[in-house]
């Protein structure tokens, strides 16, 4: 299975909708954005045929964001805990903003999680600790984090996880 992971979008239109335009030419299953849509108008886009998970990010304050998302995928509220199917059975996925260290530190750390992934820092992240693959695609690009828009890429078959440059 093939699962497109993004954050951080911000109400970037052109971004969303270049994000949308990969994860459609790579023929993913689903989804996971991982908060900061902002506003129902940029969660719209994600409205593309693949299963939609998102969850909320600090700055999703727009009271209509869940009832937009709810309308094409699920809007799963501060944190989702995702199963995919994988050849050896399922893999499990922790997916959190990541507005609290200390939380991303505590699923890392807790054993339940093959994958946390995670967004709010804007800078791709791909590391492994102790059995738990820690992902974040990254986010619009600012001042100390990654310098260009990217998403990643989860083959849940191989465990694989590659990140796209995306432009508008």
């Amino acid at each position: 299975m093939l699962v497109g992971l993004c954050s951080d979008t911000h109400d970037n239109l052109d971004l969303a909708r270049s994000a949308v335009e990969t994860f459609e030419a790579e023929g993913v299953d689903a989804v996971v954005h991982c908060g900061d849509v902002v506003a129902p108008f940029t969660a719209a886009v994600f409205d593309a045929g693949f299963d939609f998970h998102a969850v909320r990010g600090n700055n999703d304050g727009e009271w209509a964001l869940a009832d937009t998302i709810d309308e094409f995928g699920t809007y799963h509220g501060e944190s989702a805990h995702l199963t995919f199917d994988a050849p050896d059975g399922e893999v499990d996925v922790a997916v959190y903003h990541g507005t609290s260290e200390r939380l991303v530190d505590a699923l890392l750390d807790c054993g339940t999680y093959d994958y946390v992934v995670r967004g709010h820092t804007h800078q791709r992240t791909h590391q492994e600790r102790d059995g738990t693959v820690h992902v974040n695609p990254g986010g619009l690009p600012f001042p100390g984090a990654d310098d260009a828009y990217h998403v990643a890429l989860f083959e849940t078959d191989a465990g694989d996880v590659t990140f796209a440059e995306v432009t508008p």
